[in-house]
């Protein structure tokens, strides 16, 4: 299944986080050769499948498509994500509504400008204000007793609202300003910190202050003009005469016609313009050649099937030797490891800082032993054949109290360390402690 996109499209995040939570298989298009927004969405070919020519667009391996991102991603839910009863699919369906009605608009209202891609009105942002407060107030007293928005688990209607918030947490809702409502801020940092949730989005950083709008950020991303031609320059004489109409006439209803051939160039809409506009990061593994090991086909069997009898027979099976490489890293102080919770928000601070790793990278590390008596190892599955954490400063703050050994594949000893650690139950016999609890980066 494809789901068709430009890059960091909170439209599009509701569909991959459910198809995350559903085991759906999806495969993102958002790039060249695969996409082009702009572009592929003008072809013939896109539009007689999804004729308003708009993303996220969806279409199965059988050939059955969507258009709007609320189907796309209600299909690629399961049950729990839907709604098990009539009583909470409509609950369900009642917060996806409340983001799409009253928290989109005044949200874009006031990010838009922050972001440079909409002129900025103190009378309209004020307003907005206001009424993200009362979207805000509304939230918080709902969540006042609960930790989902329906049931007990993460549904449909956590995953929307959760998305259409991004950018109010990410720009503009400072802490003096979500100060009141302390319910929604702690639901939307539990749904953003799902594992689900962080495949797709990375770490969401609440912002510390709130932007504002700059005159001249919007300046320059305003689309050029044409330079007018000089006044001095004079205009080209017309031949006079009977007959000299007649070419100007071919040649002005030649270009209407291919005027009304062209197709009318698509427009972002604020939102959408918001998203392709942000800087993209280079990718530090962009220089190593294609691997036919899918990670994230990986990740989806470790994750919903079991584990010694369908997740580690794929990997072995699938493992691309040449193209990635199995580390064993083991904390080098653990004479300071005290409560073994400490211990276990140690490895979750690592895991956190490294989320844009998570595409090219898996991990299981256990902590062993008790408190005051415990240390911690783990298996490392990166691309490549060095250590990644070297590939980028942001991934460099806590690798080197770890030491690292390289896995040979074909070794008995690595594959017996990959069973346990992957399964969290074996022997152990290089650590000497029990397991006591473990900890996965996918």
């Amino acid at each position: 299944m494809t789901l068709y996109t430009y890059p960091e499209n909170w439209r599009a995040f509701k569909a991959q986080i459910a198809a995350q939570y559903s085991g759906a298989r999806l495969k993102v298009a958002s790039s060249a050769p695969a996409f082009t927004f702009g572009q592929t969405n003008r072809t013939p070919a896109f539009l007689n499948n999804f004729p308003l020519g708009k993303v996220p667009a969806f279409q199965g391996d059988d050939g059955f498509c969507l258009f709007e991102s609320n189907a796309i991603a209600h299909y690629l839910s399961n049950e729990a994500l839907r709604g098990s009863s009539p009583q909470t699919q409509s609950q369900v369906l009642q917060w996806v509504s409340f983001a799409d009605a009253e928290i989109i608009p005044p949200a874009s209202t006031w990010v838009f400008p922050t972001l440079g891609i909409m002129q900025f009105n103190k009378q309209a942002t004020e307003q907005a204000k206001e009424e993200v407060k009362k979207v805000l107030s509304v939230l918080n007293h709902h969540l006042n007793t609960r930790t989902f928005l329906v049931g007990e688990r993460v549904s449909l209607a956590d995953i929307s609202v959760a998305c259409s918030m991004i950018w109010l947490f990410k720009q503009v809702l400072e802490p003096s300003f979500r100060q009141p409502f302390p319910n929604v801020t702690r639901w939307f940092q539990t749904c953003v910190n799902q594992p689900q949730f962080k495949t797709v989005l990375g770490e969401v950083k609440l912002c510390d202050k709130m932007a504002q709008f700059d005159p001249k950020k919007f300046s320059d991303m305003q689309p050029k003009k044409d330079t007018p031609p000089k006044k001095d320059t004079p205009p080209k004489k017309e031949k006079a005469g009977k007959e000299a109409g007649k070419p100007q006439e071919k040649k002005d209803k030649k270009k209407k016609e291919e005027k009304e051939a062209a197709p009318a160039e698509e427009e972002m809409d604020e939102c959408e313009a918001a998203l392709a506009s942000e800087p993209k990061t280079k990718d530090p593994f962009a220089h190593l050649p294609k691997s036919a090991f899918v990670m994230d086909e990986f990740k989806r069997k470790y994750s919903n099937e079991d584990t010694l009898t369908v997740a580690v027979p794929h990997f072995w099976e699938h493992f691309d030797k040449e193209g990635y490489s199995i580390w064993y890293g083991e904390y080098k102080f653990p004479e300071e490891l005290t409560m073994t919770f400490m211990s276990c928000n140690l490895i979750m601070g690592m895991f956190q800082r490294l989320d844009k790793l998570r595409k090219n990278g898996f991990a299981s590390v256990i902590l062993f032993g008790g408190n005051n008596d415990s240390s911690i190892s783990g298996i490392w599955i990166f691309r490549g054949q060095d250590l990644a954490f070297t590939l980028s400063d942001d991934w460099q703050i806590d690798y080197e109290s770890y030491a690292w050994r390289k896995l040979d594949p074909d070794s008995d000893e690595t594959k017996t360390m990959v069973k346990e650690y992957f399964a969290w139950e074996g022997e152990f016999k290089h650590v000497g402690k029990p397991f006591s609890q473990g900890k996965c980066f996918k």
